[in-house]
């Protein structure tokens, strides 16, 4: 019987061998994963920009360190039943550090990583100063990490990242033979090919590239292509990979400066304007499976040291403003 990572990892697999695009989105935190899997969506991603800036407060340039990644994808995936895609920057050095990597990567539960072709340190994906290193050395990375993983888990699944668009001195054709060379030479099992520009690009990546294609859509002169036009072109994978982070990140600065100039009334109008949308509030404490605790107290604490949830109370104040309907 395959154990719940290996499980997850099975499903991604399934899910890249169809022929439907699906849409991924990505942000910080075990919650940000829950409540894409709440919402629908079928697959989350963690992205190193947003690991980052929210849990170190540091800018996306390879300042992260393995172990910050490790144990935050563990929680990820610890609290998700969708699988998780983790962004493993360059593999934090050469081949060497790569065997090592992916091993704690794999062992953390996560259903896939991805390892990108920049010289480090690295800089953001979306950002400029971009260089890579030679594709010799970036097919050896990818073999490195195919021989890791296979040690641990050959389930799992390893994405190679080309980041040749708007690197220096790269074009897009050199991103096409990168990208075929990381399937056919490094034995990647799906690739990322980054800030793509135009759907001419997409329709010659899906038609060169022998493995599934993951695309971000890098801007250029074009508006970026629908769903299912991103299909309709043959990618597998629309990766919208920092919206949930940088929306909540907007929100708490919205509610920060409103609350300074209103008070509590700031949050009592948020929290209607919330109830009065299609979505309504979000259950936070199913989405940490909080009314597990009494279950479990109830079943194997003794009578003696089970709590009285029925004569009991916590916190009675809301946001709301006197005279509204309480929940």
């Amino acid at each position: 019987m395959a154990s719940e990572a290996e499980a997850k990892r099975q499903k991604f697999r399934a899910l890249l061998q169809r022929k439907k695009l699906m849409l991924m989105p990505g942000g910080f935190g075990p919650l940000y994963a829950r409540m894409a899997q709440e919402a629908g969506f079928e697959s989350f991603f963690l992205p190193g920009s947003q690991l980052s800036s929210v849990l170190l407060g540091v800018p996306d340039n390879g300042i992260m360190g393995l172990r910050d990644l490790v144990d935050h994808a563990r929680h990820m995936a610890a609290h998700a039943d969708i699988p998780i895609l983790v962004d493993a920057d360059t593999g934090f050095g050469n081949a060497v550090n790569v065997h090592w990597a992916v091993k704690e990567i794999v062992r953390s539960g996560v259903a896939a990583m991805q390892i990108e072709d920049q010289e480090a340190p690295k800089k953001s994906g979306t950002a400029a100063g971009r260089r890579l290193i030679p594709l010799e050395e970036a097919v050896g990375k990818l073999q490195a990490a195919v021989a890791a993983r296979n040690e641990v888990d050959p389930s799992f699944v390893l994405c190679a990242r080309c980041d040749s668009i708007g690197a220096e001195g790269e074009t897009f054709d050199d991103a096409l033979r990168r990208s075929v060379a990381y399937v056919e030479k490094g034995g990647a099992d799906l690739v990322w090919l980054n800030s793509v520009e135009t759907r001419d690009q997409i329709r010659r990546a899906a038609a060169a590239i022998p493995a599934p294609l993951l695309v971000i859509w890098g801007g250029g002169h074009e508006p970026a292509p629908q769903p299912k036009e991103y299909e309709e072109l043959g990618a597998r994978i629309a990766l919208y990979p920092t919206f949930c982070s940088t929306y909540g990140i907007q929100a708490v600065w919205q509610i920060l400066n409103e609350f300074r100039e209103k008070g509590p009334n700031a949050l009592a109008e948020s929290s209607a304007a919330m109830k009065r949308s299609k979505w309504g509030l979000i259950d936070a404490k199913k989405l940490i499976d909080a009314e597990r605790i009494p279950e479990i107290e109830a079943r194997y604490l003794p009578k003696s040291a089970q709590r009285d949830y029925d004569k009991t109370w916590g916190h009675r104040v809301t946001f709301e403003r006197e005279g509204e309907t309480k929940e």
